[in-house]
């Protein structure tokens, strides 16, 4: 009887691992989708302050759209006080810095406001830009964007990915290949 309860329980488990695994697969295989040089996925969403942002909007300046999991977490937060605290060493590179994840425009608020960050925080409360970034982790019963981020040229397209993001070092990292890609866009007379 133990042991017909214990195999009863186990197939649940065995099918939800599957289910799990093979979902995972899926959104790597997606997040493999874009490459540098292709155009970046347009989006159109609102901010903390109920202000549309869609990436014509930034044509002409570098873009850096960074994708992360959750405000008020403590990765999350390092990783935007980081973009806070450079934030005149990215303008001085033509940069302009969005950050992306499924919370509501009123958690970007309160985040925004607990930790006075200078940017905008847009709302993907649907989860439909991080999927087509390939940067959504869906758990089917709750979606979180991946830490990931992704830097636009000013054509719109596709310069830098970050796929494993280290919220400690990653704004560093950021800066450097920026000026990197600034100086070869010179170099190239873009």
């Amino acid at each position: 009887m133990i042991k017909s309860l214990h195999t009863q329980l186990a197939r649940p488990v065995r099918r939800g691992l599957l289910l799990f695994f093979l979902l995972s697969s899926s959104v790597a295989v997606a997040s493999q989708a874009l490459s540098i040089g292709q155009t970046a996925p347009d989006f159109r969403l609102m901010d903390q302050h109920n202000q549309p942002h869609q990436l014509s909007d930034y044509q002409g300046k570098w873009l850096v759209l960074y994708f992360y999991p959750k405000n008020d977490t403590p990765g999350c937060t390092t990783e935007a006080c980081s973009f806070r605290d450079n934030i005149n060493r990215l303008i001085q590179q033509d940069a302009v810095v969005l950050g992306v994840s499924v919370d509501s425009q009123a958690s970007h608020a309160a985040f925004a406001e607990k930790h006075d960050l200078p940017f905008s925080l847009l709302a993907d409360t649907d989860a439909d830009v991080a999927a087509q970034y390939g940067a959504l982790l869906d758990l089917v019963v709750v979606k979180f964007a991946k830490r990931q981020t992704f830097i636009i040229a000013p054509d719109g397209t596709l310069a830098k990915i970050y796929r494993n993001v280290d919220p400690d070092t990653h704004v560093k990292q950021v800066l450097t290949d920026l000026k990197q890609l600034k100086t070869v866009a010179t170099l190239e007379g873009d």
